[in-house]
């Protein structure tokens, strides 16, 4: 009980503050969207530059780690994908959407303040290795067999549309934050104090600021759709994503504790708000993709609860 009321609740709570906010009218759609982009690409960012440019790459980025956290997501998309089509008799682009949703775990804006106040700041180099190529893997691989699917029998080919996919993620802002992390830690470019001061500035609001409007964010998703297709996102992306990671971690590869903690708790996030815009960019499965978004992201307060418990 512990956990759940010092470690999950409080990130629930600016979460929910941020979704009572937007019901009761006390901010606007404009002001979520405000707040969103503010975090998004600004805040965010600059905690991912702080995060990569001071991580220890040869400890944090161990083979086993990346295997076991990837292995689950993947595992997890085939399995919503071959549901989706067989099961619920979706087409093949609402599939590949229902998939995607089962393979994006939201390991930013819950992750990392999840296993932070579990298990301190030391204990977030896994979570950053893990994010640093959450976004670029994730979305090129959805996008290019998205459009493999639609471009079936036109003549298209897959390689151009992976490049294509490959060189707009490389323009997003949390990318571009990454990228500049990785400049600064291979380098070894010393920036002035003033300079890391204000990037701690910034970094200290991402968390807070990004958990608050996705609540208001929520707010906007009904639960509505195919159910059966739901509760399947769900119970892939709560359960058999990490338990996958935890068996791989812990048995597969000796994960050691801190790696096998940022692992499974990556893994045992809800979907991410970026698996509903990856539905709406195509408009297939949007309902299912909101839907999932937000009933995953409330199921997994007590989904995280019973793995922390598990961890040791």
């Amino acid at each position: 009980m512990g956990a759940l009321i010092d470690v999950i609740l409080p990130v629930f709570l600016v979460l929910g503050f941020g979704y009572v906010a937007a019901w009761q009218g006390l901010f606007s759609e404009s002001a979520v969207d405000g707040v969103m982009r503010f975090a998004q690409n600004f805040a965010v960012p600059v905690l991912l530059f702080r995060s990569i440019a001071k991580l220890d790459l040869g400890a944090s980025y161990d083979p086993g780690l990346m295997l076991s956290f990837y292995a689950g997501a993947f595992i997890a998309f085939g399995l919503g994908l071959t549901g989706a089509r067989l099961l619920f008799k979706r087409p093949g682009t609402d599939a590949v959407a229902i998939g995607f949703c089962c393979l994006f775990s939201n390991s930013l804006l819950l992750g990392i303040p999840i296993t932070e106040r579990a298990y301190g700041t030391a204990a977030l180099a896994g979570n950053f290795a893990i994010i640093s190529v959450h976004s670029p893997l994730l979305y090129t691989f959805g996008i290019t067999l998205m459009e493999g699917v639609r471009s079936h029998g036109s003549g298209a080919t897959l390689g151009r549309v992976a490049v294509n996919a490959l060189s707009g993620i490389l323009r997003t802002p949390l990318v571009l934050g990454i990228l500049a992390g990785f400049v600064v830690n291979l380098s070894g470019l010393a920036l002035h104090g003033s300079i890391w001061a204000a990037v701690d500035m910034m970094a200290s609001a991402a968390l807070p600021t990004a958990l608050f409007g996705l609540g208001g964010v929520l707010f906007r998703y009904r639960p509505e759709g195919d159910m059966k297709a739901i509760g399947m996102v769900t119970v892939l992306s709560l359960i058999v994503h990490p338990a996958v990671t935890y068996g791989l971690g812990r048995w597969g590869f000796g994960l050691e504790t801190s790696a096998l903690r940022s692992a499974v708790v990556t893994a045992s996030m809800a979907p991410g708000v970026n698996a509903y815009l990856f539905a709406s960019i195509y408009g297939v499965a949007k309902r299912v993709a909101a839907s999932s978004v937000l009933l995953a992201t409330a199921a997994s307060i007590l989904t995280v609860w019973a793995w922390l418990a598990i961890l040791p």
